[in-house]
């Protein structure tokens, strides 16, 4: 699948420094310690409608994660995955009376053109869950093979009569848990609501994943050889694209918090079942909730500020990145118009203090955006570096740059705290 143009990143003096994130398994914050080429994956849309606040932040944290990763020397190899086909975007798609291929075509569109606005290094793979079907077939038909995966029966008029869902069997691998480091009760709390179905009979266990689900009228489905025509289920789509594109115990596994149980848990510990090997990814990170009024924004709740819309409106995309970046990524927050004010007039007044030819020395600035930065993705920290940079660039307006007064100027320094900005928050002036 077609990704979208990545941006230029210009060269800065300099290299940064090792990176250090939160790794959900742990509990602590960590050193990466990529072998060569850093691996990230990051879970992406399902795209039944256009991209919120909430999605901004995710990309934005995981972008900003990868230029620090670039600038502390690794190549970085970056694998997202688009949910083409899942039951929230075939409703959506009767809802409208639209093809559910039209609807997941649109708004993969128009995801494409918000991430470009806002500046986000695409992925080296983009791969979709249709892309992925032959692979999920070959890896549910081993697990089937191993006693690792079972069949269901399906009610009574769903399907075929011969037709089965296919489950994974939590119990042949002592792994699960080791990701959200939940109770069993804190999982069956939201396991129904975040897609997950304890009630269904003939399970093994309440919260055995769903791997493969056979076809039913009116949905769409693929040949699955012995498994019967189908398709995938949740997690396994985010298993089998991150094994076939960067294989075991890559670096990091990333997305939203509300993916942490039961999506990076059940992706996990089917990975270990396939492969024999541990752990699935060597950090889990993930971007806090973005609120609206109140409430978490998400799409089931309809309580969205789209991408698209503050961009239609005329809001400069690089005033949507900043309003972003001006909260730790760890920290849930709340989309407010203030919010948004308060990042236009910080974009002004670093386009003002960088509009010269000199300005205070950039050095010190520059390396105080990359420990924050290597510093578990302080960009907080890092903007109040560039806003110190500022204030004083601007309390040097006009110096004559040919007389006495050049002391304390450099010139050249806006040029070099652009290109900063530019290469390590993604921040075009």
């Amino acid at each position: 699948m077609k990704s979208w143009p990545s941006p230029f990143i210009p060269a800065v003096p300099g290299t940064g420094l090792p990176v250090r994130v939160h790794d959900n398994a742990s509990g602590a914050v960590r050193e990466l310690t990529p072998d060569g080429t850093a691996r990230m994956y990051v879970c992406g849309i399902t795209p039944y409608d256009a991209t919120h606040i909430g999605h901004a932040a995710t990309y934005v944290t995981f972008d900003l994660l990868g230029r620090a990763l670039r600038d502390a020397g690794h190549e970085v190899l970056y694998v997202q995955n688009v949910t083409d086909v899942d039951d929230p975007l075939l409703v959506r798609a009767r809802r409208d009376g639209v093809r559910w291929q039209a609807l997941a075509d649109m708004e993969i569109a128009l995801f494409r053109e918000d991430m470009t606005a806002l500046g986000v290094i695409a992925p080296d793979y983009y791969i979709g869950a249709v892309e992925g079907v032959p692979s999920v077939v070959k890896v549910v038909t081993d697990l089937l093979n191993s006693g690792t995966a079972y069949r269901v029966e399906l009610p009574e008029g769903e399907g075929a009569a011969e037709a089965c869902d296919i489950y994974f069997d939590l119990s042949s691998t002592p792994d699960f848990g080791s990701v959200s480091l939940w109770d069993r009760d804190q999982m069956m709390a939201v396991y129904a609501e975040r897609g997950g179905d304890p009630e269904r009979a003939g399970k093994l266990d309440a919260l055995d994943p769903l791997l493969w689900r056979a076809a039913r009228a009116g949905e769409p489905s693929w040949p699955g050889g012995d498994l019967g025509d189908g398709r995938p289920g949740w997690h396994i789509e985010c298993t089998t694209i991150a094994l076939d594109y960067l294989g075991m115990t890559f670096d990091v596994q990333g997305g939203g918090t509300d993916l942490v149980f039961p999506h990076h848990e059940m992706s996990a510990v089917q990975a270990c079942g396939i492969t024999g090997i541990s752990p699935f990814a060597r950090a889990y990170v993930h971007q806090a909730m973005v609120g609206l009024d109140g409430q978490k924004m998400s799409k089931s709740k309809g309580n969205l500020v789209l991408v698209s819309t503050l961009r239609g409106s005329g809001i400069d995309p690089m005033a949507i990145r900043l309003a972003v970046l001006a909260h730790h990524y760890r920290t849930p927050w709340e989309w407010t118009g203030q919010t948004l004010l308060d990042a236009q007039q910080r974009l002004a007044t670093w386009r003002a203090g960088l509009s010269g030819n000199g300005g205070p020395s950039a050095d010190s600035t520059i390396a105080r955006i990359r420990e924050c930065l290597a510093n578990d993705l302080d960009a907080p920290g890092a903007l109040a570096a560039v806003d110190e940079w500022v204030t004083a660039s601007l309390e040097q307006e006009g110096t004559d740059p040919g007389g006495l007064e050049l002391v304390g100027i450099e010139l050249g320094a806006p040029g070099l705290v652009g290109r900063a900005l530019d290469a390590l928050l993604g921040i075009r002036l």
